[in-house]
Protein backbone atom coordinates (compact mmCIF):
# COMPACT_ATOMS: atom_id res chain seq x y z
CA UNK A 1 0.00 0.00 0.00
CA UNK A 2 1.00 3.56 -1.01
CA UNK A 3 2.23 5.65 1.73
CA UNK A 4 1.04 8.78 2.50
CA UNK A 5 3.24 11.61 1.54
CA UNK A 6 3.39 15.68 2.72
CA UNK A 7 4.71 18.50 0.08
CA UNK A 8 8.34 18.41 1.74
CA UNK A 9 8.13 14.27 0.49
CA UNK A 10 8.21 13.20 3.81
CA UNK A 11 6.41 9.76 4.10
CA UNK A 12 3.97 9.18 6.88
CA UNK A 13 3.77 5.44 7.93
CA UNK A 14 0.05 4.24 8.60
CA UNK A 15 -1.89 4.12 11.78
CA UNK A 16 -2.80 0.33 11.37
CA UNK A 17 -3.61 -2.09 8.90
CA UNK A 18 -6.25 -1.61 5.70
CA UNK A 19 -5.09 1.62 5.22
CA UNK A 20 -6.10 3.88 8.41
CA UNK A 21 -3.97 6.53 8.67
CA UNK A 22 -2.71 8.42 11.94
CA UNK A 23 -5.73 11.21 13.08
CA UNK A 24 -3.59 14.28 13.31
CA UNK A 25 -2.57 14.51 9.98
CA UNK A 26 -5.78 16.53 9.42
CA UNK A 27 -3.94 19.50 11.43
CA UNK A 28 -0.97 18.88 9.41
CA UNK A 29 0.14 21.41 6.90
CA UNK A 30 1.20 20.21 3.27
CA UNK A 31 -0.82 17.45 3.28
CA UNK A 32 -1.83 15.66 0.39
CA UNK A 33 -4.78 13.64 0.09
CA UNK A 34 -5.04 13.30 -3.99
CA UNK A 35 -6.17 16.02 -6.11
CA UNK A 36 -10.59 15.80 -5.39
CA UNK A 37 -11.00 19.09 -7.68
CA UNK A 38 -10.43 18.86 -11.32
CA UNK A 39 -7.04 20.39 -11.81
CA UNK A 40 -6.30 21.66 -15.52
CA UNK A 41 -3.69 24.34 -16.99
CA UNK A 42 -6.74 26.94 -16.45
CA UNK A 43 -10.16 27.43 -15.48
CA UNK A 44 -12.76 27.17 -19.08
CA UNK A 45 -13.56 31.08 -19.49
CA UNK A 46 -17.61 29.38 -19.46
CA UNK A 47 -16.64 28.31 -15.87
CA UNK A 48 -16.01 32.18 -14.64
CA UNK A 49 -19.03 33.40 -16.38
CA UNK A 50 -22.37 34.16 -14.15
CA UNK A 51 -24.55 31.51 -13.54
CA UNK A 52 -28.35 31.55 -14.25
CA UNK A 53 -28.96 31.98 -10.10
CA UNK A 54 -26.58 35.55 -10.10
CA UNK A 55 -29.42 36.74 -13.04
CA UNK A 56 -32.44 36.51 -11.74
CA UNK A 57 -34.11 37.55 -8.74
CA UNK A 58 -33.94 35.51 -6.12
CA UNK A 59 -37.12 34.19 -4.02
CA UNK A 60 -38.86 36.78 -1.62
CA UNK A 61 -38.67 36.36 2.35
CA UNK A 62 -40.32 33.75 4.00
CA UNK A 63 -42.31 32.88 7.60
CA UNK A 64 -40.47 29.78 8.16
CA UNK A 65 -37.37 28.83 6.57
CA UNK A 66 -37.55 25.28 4.69
CA UNK A 67 -34.80 22.95 2.98
CA UNK A 68 -33.37 23.05 -0.39
CA UNK A 69 -35.45 21.87 -2.88
CA UNK A 70 -32.60 20.06 -4.03
CA UNK A 71 -32.41 18.72 -0.74
CA UNK A 72 -35.99 16.79 -0.54
CA UNK A 73 -34.28 13.30 -0.12
CA UNK A 74 -33.63 14.24 3.58
CA UNK A 75 -36.11 12.45 5.11
CA UNK A 76 -36.57 9.96 8.14
CA UNK A 77 -36.92 6.36 7.49
CA UNK A 78 -40.90 5.21 8.79
CA UNK A 79 -41.32 1.75 9.90
CA UNK A 80 -45.31 1.86 11.01
CA UNK A 81 -47.48 -0.92 11.74
CA UNK A 82 -49.20 -1.45 8.53
CA UNK A 83 -52.29 -2.16 10.88
CA UNK A 84 -52.04 0.91 12.98
CA UNK A 85 -50.33 3.42 11.27
CA UNK A 86 -49.64 5.78 14.74
CA UNK A 87 -47.61 2.69 16.14
CA UNK A 88 -44.29 2.57 14.75
CA UNK A 89 -41.33 4.73 14.34
CA UNK A 90 -38.71 7.06 11.94
CA UNK A 91 -35.27 6.68 11.99
CA UNK A 92 -32.80 9.81 11.42
CA UNK A 93 -30.71 9.29 8.61
CA UNK A 94 -27.38 9.18 10.41
CA UNK A 95 -25.95 8.97 6.96
CA UNK A 96 -27.30 12.27 5.67
CA UNK A 97 -26.09 15.27 8.80
CA UNK A 98 -22.63 15.94 9.93
CA UNK A 99 -22.07 17.81 13.17
CA UNK A 100 -23.59 16.45 16.43
CA UNK A 101 -26.96 18.21 16.41
CA UNK A 102 -29.82 17.11 14.86
CA UNK A 103 -32.37 19.00 13.17
CA UNK A 104 -35.45 18.90 14.58
CA UNK A 105 -37.22 17.75 11.63
CA UNK A 106 -35.42 14.69 11.73
CA UNK A 107 -35.46 13.32 15.22
CA UNK A 108 -36.46 10.26 15.83
CA UNK A 109 -39.86 9.23 16.25
CA UNK A 110 -41.49 6.69 18.48
CA UNK A 111 -45.08 6.12 18.93
CA UNK A 112 -47.27 3.59 20.75
CA UNK A 113 -50.66 5.30 19.27
CA UNK A 114 -50.13 8.47 17.11
CA UNK A 115 -49.13 12.06 17.61
CA UNK A 116 -51.47 14.11 19.16
CA UNK A 117 -52.72 17.26 18.50
CA UNK A 118 -52.51 18.94 22.05
CA UNK A 119 -53.85 22.79 22.17
CA UNK A 120 -51.22 24.16 24.84
CA UNK A 121 -53.62 26.75 26.51
CA UNK A 122 -55.75 23.65 27.57
CA UNK A 123 -52.62 21.60 28.57
CA UNK A 124 -51.70 21.24 32.03
CA UNK A 125 -49.20 19.46 34.21
CA UNK A 126 -50.15 17.73 37.41
CA UNK A 127 -48.06 17.01 40.32
CA UNK A 128 -50.10 14.46 42.47
CA UNK A 129 -49.34 11.02 44.75
CA UNK A 130 -47.92 11.23 48.02
CA UNK A 131 -46.68 15.03 48.33
CA UNK A 132 -47.73 17.83 50.53
CA UNK A 133 -49.06 20.10 48.21
CA UNK A 134 -50.47 18.83 44.92
CA UNK A 135 -49.60 21.42 41.54
CA UNK A 136 -50.98 22.01 38.37
CA UNK A 137 -49.30 24.43 36.26
CA UNK A 138 -50.47 25.76 32.73
CA UNK A 139 -47.96 25.99 29.79
CA UNK A 140 -47.64 30.12 30.48
CA UNK A 141 -46.81 29.41 34.29
CA UNK A 142 -44.32 27.22 33.42
CA UNK A 143 -42.63 29.98 31.14
CA UNK A 144 -42.17 31.65 34.12
CA UNK A 145 -40.11 29.59 35.74
CA UNK A 146 -36.38 29.80 35.43
CA UNK A 147 -35.19 27.58 32.72
CA UNK A 148 -31.84 25.60 31.48
CA UNK A 149 -30.82 23.60 28.48
CA UNK A 150 -29.03 20.01 27.84
CA UNK A 151 -27.45 19.35 24.65
CA UNK A 152 -27.95 15.56 24.85
CA UNK A 153 -28.99 11.70 22.90
CA UNK A 154 -32.00 10.44 23.31
CA UNK A 155 -31.50 6.88 22.09
CA UNK A 156 -34.50 4.38 21.93
CA UNK A 157 -33.99 1.35 24.17
CA UNK A 158 -34.97 -0.69 21.56
CA UNK A 159 -32.13 0.80 18.66
CA UNK A 160 -29.91 -1.34 16.60
CA UNK A 161 -32.42 -3.84 17.49
CA UNK A 162 -31.98 -6.34 14.47
CA UNK A 163 -28.19 -6.66 15.87
CA UNK A 164 -29.72 -9.70 17.91
CA UNK A 165 -30.94 -11.44 14.91
CA UNK A 166 -28.69 -14.58 13.48
CA UNK A 167 -27.94 -12.85 10.25
CA UNK A 168 -27.41 -9.21 9.65
CA UNK A 169 -29.82 -6.79 7.68
CA UNK A 170 -29.03 -4.39 5.59
CA UNK A 171 -29.47 -1.28 5.30
CA UNK A 172 -28.07 2.34 5.82
CA UNK A 173 -26.22 3.35 9.35
CA UNK A 174 -30.08 5.72 9.92
CA UNK A 175 -32.23 2.79 9.00
CA UNK A 176 -30.42 -0.06 11.02
CA UNK A 177 -29.55 2.41 14.07
CA UNK A 178 -31.32 5.68 13.57
CA UNK A 179 -33.85 5.31 16.86
CA UNK A 180 -31.13 7.79 18.29
CA UNK A 181 -30.89 11.97 18.10
CA UNK A 182 -29.43 14.46 19.55
CA UNK A 183 -31.06 17.98 20.16
CA UNK A 184 -30.91 21.03 22.11
CA UNK A 185 -33.08 20.94 25.15
CA UNK A 186 -34.70 24.08 27.24
CA UNK A 187 -36.96 23.72 29.97
CA UNK A 188 -37.72 24.19 33.76
CA UNK A 189 -35.28 21.55 35.72
CA UNK A 190 -37.71 19.02 37.68
CA UNK A 191 -36.44 18.89 40.92
CA UNK A 192 -37.83 23.30 40.92
CA UNK A 193 -41.45 21.60 40.43
CA UNK A 194 -40.83 18.54 43.22
CA UNK A 195 -39.15 20.72 45.74
CA UNK A 196 -42.33 22.80 45.65
CA UNK A 197 -45.04 19.68 45.71
CA UNK A 198 -42.81 18.33 48.56
CA UNK A 199 -42.82 14.66 47.97
CA UNK A 200 -43.14 12.26 50.81
CA UNK A 201 -40.04 10.76 52.51
CA UNK A 202 -40.97 7.67 50.86
CA UNK A 203 -42.16 8.32 48.16
CA UNK A 204 -39.31 7.59 45.47
CA UNK A 205 -40.65 6.85 42.46
CA UNK A 206 -42.19 9.10 40.23
CA UNK A 207 -44.76 7.93 38.10
CA UNK A 208 -45.02 9.56 34.38
CA UNK A 209 -47.91 9.55 32.17
CA UNK A 210 -48.70 10.95 28.51
CA UNK A 211 -51.43 12.85 27.24
CA UNK A 212 -51.89 10.84 23.86
CA UNK A 213 -53.80 7.84 23.23
CA UNK A 214 -51.90 5.44 24.71
CA UNK A 215 -51.59 7.26 27.71
CA UNK A 216 -48.36 5.90 28.31
CA UNK A 217 -46.99 6.05 31.46
CA UNK A 218 -43.53 4.69 33.25
CA UNK A 219 -41.87 4.82 36.33
CA UNK A 220 -39.03 7.30 36.80
CA UNK A 221 -36.58 6.73 40.34
CA UNK A 222 -36.95 9.75 42.74
CA UNK A 223 -33.11 10.23 42.08
CA UNK A 224 -32.79 10.79 38.66
CA UNK A 225 -35.36 13.42 39.03
CA UNK A 226 -33.80 15.42 41.28
CA UNK A 227 -30.85 15.25 39.58
CA UNK A 228 -30.50 16.31 35.73
CA UNK A 229 -34.42 15.43 34.82
CA UNK A 230 -35.93 18.82 32.72
CA UNK A 231 -39.25 19.63 31.64
CA UNK A 232 -38.52 20.55 27.57
CA UNK A 233 -40.75 22.90 26.66
CA UNK A 234 -38.16 23.77 23.64
CA UNK A 235 -36.23 21.63 21.48
CA UNK A 236 -33.18 23.38 19.18
CA UNK A 237 -34.47 26.90 19.66
CA UNK A 238 -38.08 26.42 19.25
CA UNK A 239 -40.98 24.71 20.80
CA UNK A 240 -41.15 21.25 20.85
CA UNK A 241 -42.22 19.98 17.72
CA UNK A 242 -45.49 17.69 17.86
CA UNK A 243 -44.04 14.06 17.25
CA UNK A 244 -41.36 15.23 19.83
CA UNK A 245 -44.10 15.58 22.86
CA UNK A 246 -45.33 19.33 21.99
CA UNK A 247 -46.31 21.03 24.80
CA UNK A 248 -43.64 19.49 27.06
CA UNK A 249 -42.09 16.22 27.59
CA UNK A 250 -39.47 14.91 30.15
CA UNK A 251 -36.13 14.81 29.17
CA UNK A 252 -33.76 12.46 30.75
CA UNK A 253 -29.65 12.79 29.86
CA UNK A 254 -28.23 9.13 29.33
CA UNK A 255 -31.32 7.13 29.74
CA UNK A 256 -33.73 4.63 27.21
CA UNK A 257 -36.16 6.96 25.38
CA UNK A 258 -39.35 5.25 26.30
CA UNK A 259 -38.81 7.00 30.28
CA UNK A 260 -38.78 10.38 28.58
CA UNK A 261 -42.77 10.36 28.15
CA UNK A 262 -43.60 12.80 25.33
CA UNK A 263 -46.72 14.97 25.79
CA UNK A 264 -46.53 14.74 29.84
CA UNK A 265 -49.90 15.54 31.31
CA UNK A 266 -49.29 13.65 34.90
CA UNK A 267 -46.61 12.92 37.28
CA UNK A 268 -47.43 11.25 40.56
CA UNK A 269 -45.26 10.43 43.20
CA UNK A 270 -45.73 7.15 45.05
CA UNK A 271 -43.41 4.73 47.29
CA UNK A 272 -43.31 2.01 44.31
CA UNK A 273 -43.24 1.72 40.74
CA UNK A 274 -46.48 1.07 38.63
CA UNK A 275 -45.19 -1.61 36.88
CA UNK A 276 -46.73 -0.89 33.72
CA UNK A 277 -46.48 -2.45 29.88
CA UNK A 278 -43.95 -0.72 29.30
CA UNK A 279 -41.54 -1.90 32.30
CA UNK A 280 -42.57 -5.59 32.49
CA UNK A 281 -44.01 -6.98 29.36
CA UNK A 282 -41.69 -4.37 27.39
CA UNK A 283 -38.66 -2.91 28.10
CA UNK A 284 -37.40 -5.78 30.07
CA UNK A 285 -34.43 -8.00 28.43
CA UNK A 286 -34.96 -11.76 28.69
CA UNK A 287 -31.47 -12.99 29.36
CA UNK A 288 -30.07 -16.41 28.86
CA UNK A 289 -30.77 -18.27 32.40
CA UNK A 290 -34.48 -16.97 31.76
CA UNK A 291 -34.13 -13.86 34.18
CA UNK A 292 -34.92 -10.56 32.44
CA UNK A 293 -33.69 -7.35 33.32
CA UNK A 294 -35.88 -4.88 34.32
CA UNK A 295 -34.95 -1.08 34.72
CA UNK A 296 -32.45 -0.72 32.57
CA UNK A 297 -32.58 2.93 32.57
CA UNK A 298 -29.18 3.60 31.39
CA UNK A 299 -27.94 3.54 27.93
CA UNK A 300 -24.21 1.85 27.04
CA UNK A 301 -21.25 3.24 25.32
CA UNK A 302 -21.68 3.15 21.50
CA UNK A 303 -20.42 4.34 18.10
CA UNK A 304 -21.13 3.58 14.69
CA UNK A 305 -19.09 4.93 11.07
CA UNK A 306 -21.93 6.47 8.98
CA UNK A 307 -20.15 7.93 6.09
CA UNK A 308 -18.79 5.45 4.21
CA UNK A 309 -21.15 3.48 5.40
CA UNK A 310 -23.55 0.67 4.49
CA UNK A 311 -25.96 1.74 1.42
CA UNK A 312 -22.84 3.80 -0.06
CA UNK A 313 -20.29 2.79 -3.09
CA UNK A 314 -16.92 3.84 -3.60
CA UNK A 315 -16.37 5.15 -6.98
CA UNK A 316 -12.59 5.80 -6.83
CA UNK A 317 -10.10 4.91 -5.04
CA UNK A 318 -8.08 6.77 -2.51
CA UNK A 319 -8.44 9.18 0.03
CA UNK A 320 -11.25 9.72 2.34
CA UNK A 321 -12.18 11.39 5.71
CA UNK A 322 -13.72 7.85 7.58
CA UNK A 323 -16.71 9.23 9.72
CA UNK A 324 -19.17 8.22 12.12
CA UNK A 325 -20.60 9.49 15.82
CA UNK A 326 -20.15 8.09 19.13
CA UNK A 327 -22.00 8.49 22.76
CA UNK A 328 -22.40 6.95 26.04
CA UNK A 329 -25.24 7.27 28.66
CA UNK A 330 -23.13 7.63 31.83
CA UNK A 331 -20.74 10.61 30.30
CA UNK A 332 -18.55 12.31 27.99
CA UNK A 333 -16.77 10.13 24.90
CA UNK A 334 -13.06 9.69 25.95
CA UNK A 335 -11.72 7.62 22.66
CA UNK A 336 -13.06 6.67 19.46
CA UNK A 337 -10.48 3.62 17.78
CA UNK A 338 -11.47 2.40 14.61
CA UNK A 339 -10.13 -0.77 12.48
CA UNK A 340 -10.12 -0.94 8.69
CA UNK A 341 -9.32 -4.99 9.30
CA UNK A 342 -12.06 -6.16 11.73
CA UNK A 343 -10.39 -5.37 14.65
CA UNK A 344 -7.10 -7.26 13.92
CA UNK A 345 -5.19 -3.97 14.35
CA UNK A 346 -7.06 -0.48 15.83
CA UNK A 347 -6.46 3.17 15.30
CA UNK A 348 -7.20 6.39 17.70
CA UNK A 349 -9.72 8.58 16.03
CA UNK A 350 -9.91 12.52 15.86
CA UNK A 351 -12.76 13.64 18.13
CA UNK A 352 -14.20 17.22 17.10
CA UNK A 353 -14.56 19.55 19.51
CA UNK A 354 -17.13 19.72 21.57
CA UNK A 355 -17.12 16.76 23.75
CA UNK A 356 -19.84 16.99 25.73
CA UNK A 357 -21.66 14.52 28.48
CA UNK A 358 -24.06 11.89 27.30
CA UNK A 359 -24.13 14.00 23.78
CA UNK A 360 -23.32 13.01 20.02
CA UNK A 361 -19.28 13.15 19.96
CA UNK A 362 -18.11 13.53 16.24
CA UNK A 363 -14.96 11.37 15.04
CA UNK A 364 -12.84 11.12 12.32
CA UNK A 365 -10.07 9.93 10.63
CA UNK A 366 -8.01 9.36 7.27
CA UNK A 367 -8.58 6.05 5.59
CA UNK A 368 -6.64 5.09 2.27
CA UNK A 369 -8.58 2.63 -0.04
CA UNK A 370 -6.82 0.72 -3.13
CA UNK A 371 -9.57 -1.37 -3.93
CA UNK A 372 -9.06 -3.77 -1.04
CA UNK A 373 -11.36 -5.58 0.81
CA UNK A 374 -11.96 -4.16 4.21
CA UNK A 375 -14.46 -4.12 7.28
CA UNK A 376 -14.80 -1.07 8.95
CA UNK A 377 -15.52 -1.03 12.36
CA UNK A 378 -15.14 1.84 15.55
CA UNK A 379 -14.88 1.43 19.64
CA UNK A 380 -15.93 4.11 21.78
CA UNK A 381 -14.41 4.37 25.16
CA UNK A 382 -16.32 6.57 27.96
CA UNK A 383 -14.72 8.66 30.91
CA UNK A 384 -15.31 5.44 33.07
CA UNK A 385 -13.51 3.15 31.41
CA UNK A 386 -16.55 1.43 29.73
CA UNK A 387 -15.75 0.16 26.10
CA UNK A 388 -18.06 -1.06 23.37
CA UNK A 389 -18.25 -4.49 23.42
CA UNK A 390 -18.06 -6.97 20.48
CA UNK A 391 -21.11 -8.47 19.03
CA UNK A 392 -19.74 -11.92 19.79
CA UNK A 393 -19.23 -10.94 23.99
CA UNK A 394 -22.59 -9.36 23.79
CA UNK A 395 -24.60 -12.15 22.49
CA UNK A 396 -22.45 -14.17 25.19
CA UNK A 397 -23.41 -12.32 28.08
CA UNK A 398 -27.00 -11.81 27.38
CA UNK A 399 -28.55 -14.38 24.31
CA UNK A 400 -30.10 -13.70 21.76
CA UNK A 401 -33.70 -13.84 22.95
CA UNK A 402 -33.82 -9.70 24.12
CA UNK A 403 -34.39 -6.99 21.86
CA UNK A 404 -33.46 -3.73 23.88
CA UNK A 405 -29.85 -2.10 24.58
CA UNK A 406 -27.86 -3.60 21.52
CA UNK A 407 -24.23 -1.79 21.90
CA UNK A 408 -21.84 -3.71 20.26
CA UNK A 409 -19.68 -2.38 17.55
CA UNK A 410 -21.10 -2.07 14.26
CA UNK A 411 -19.42 -3.51 10.92
CA UNK A 412 -19.85 -2.61 7.45
CA UNK A 413 -17.81 -4.80 4.73
CA UNK A 414 -16.11 -2.81 1.71
CA UNK A 415 -15.83 -5.12 -1.11
CA UNK A 416 -13.44 -4.51 -3.75
CA UNK A 417 -15.92 -3.17 -6.26
CA UNK A 418 -16.60 -0.42 -3.59
CA UNK A 419 -20.27 -1.63 -2.17
CA UNK A 420 -20.36 -1.67 1.58
CA UNK A 421 -22.79 -3.50 3.06
CA UNK A 422 -23.38 -4.86 6.90
CA UNK A 423 -22.26 -7.65 8.48
CA UNK A 424 -21.44 -9.67 11.79
CA UNK A 425 -17.82 -9.38 12.77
Amino acid sequence: MKSLHTNDGAVIAPAADGGLLDRRLFLKKGLVFGTFALASDHIPAEELQRTAAMLTPGAPFSGYGQPSPFEQGLLRNVAANAAVAGNGASMTPLERLAGTLTPSGLHFERHHNGVPKIDPALHRLIIHGKVAKPLSFSLERLKRYPMTSHLCVIECGGNSFSGWHKEAMQGTPGSLHGLVSCSEWTGVPLSLLLHEAEPAADADWIIAEGADAAALNISIPRAKAMDDALLALYQNGEAIRPENGYPMRLVLPGWEGVTQVKWLRRLETSDRPVMSRNETAKYTELQPDGSARQFTFSMGVKSVITAPAGGYRLTEQGYYSLSGLAWSGQGRVASVDVSADGGKTWAEAELCAPVLPKAYTRFRIPWQWQGQPATLQSRATDEHGNMQPTRARLVQERGQAGYFHYNAIISWQVEPDGYIHHIFA
